[in-house]
């Protein structure tokens, strides 16, 4: 089972996901973004935090203590990591639906795996949100991008 964890990271995410999004839900924080990244020979499990009004360094110390706990109970074979628990910042990631919408009339950035107009990138302020696509507004003008074209959408900041 440990070797399996080790090349399947999808596995590793979903199963720390459902000890983490407990937590989360009774503290009222939103599980933002979840990652488990190998850097230097040293395992490193990423959490990002969001709840209104921000996350404070305190939020993000009680957290990597408790979960840090549920980790070492729940999961078997994880090895030794290193838990980082952040807020998303001024570049926060839009990776579900109801983000684009609490987002909406922010500017933002899109990429896409399909050129639109000629381009994979775009920054501007987002404007609709239909089932399955965005419109954002870029320098006067209106760009509708599917959802499945997609890679990446953040928040762009001032």
């Amino acid at each position: 089972m440990g070797v399996m964890l080790k090349k399947d990271n999808s596995m590793l995410i979903e199963k720390i996901k459902e000890v983490a999004q407990p937590l989360c839900q009774a503290e009222n924080f939103e599980l933002v973004h979840l990652e488990y990244a190998n850097s230097h020979r040293e395992n490193i499990v990423r959490l990002f935090l969001d709840k209104p009004g921000g996350i404070t360094v305190a939020d993000c110390v009680y957290v990597s203590r408790q979960l840090g706990d549920l980790i070492d109970i729940h999961i078997e074979n994880i090895g030794s990591y290193r838990l980082e628990v952040s807020s998303p910042g001024p570049n926060r990631p839009l990776n579900k639906k109801e983000d684009f919408h609490r987002f909406k009339g922010e500017r933002v950035k899109i990429e896409t795996r399909e050129l639109i107009e000629s381009q994979k990138k775009f920054t501007g302020i987002l404007e609709i949100i239909n089932d399955d696509s965005v419109v954002i507004a870029v320098d006067g003008r209106r760009v509708e991008i599917s959802d499945h074209v997609i890679t990446k959408a953040i928040l762009a900041g001032q």
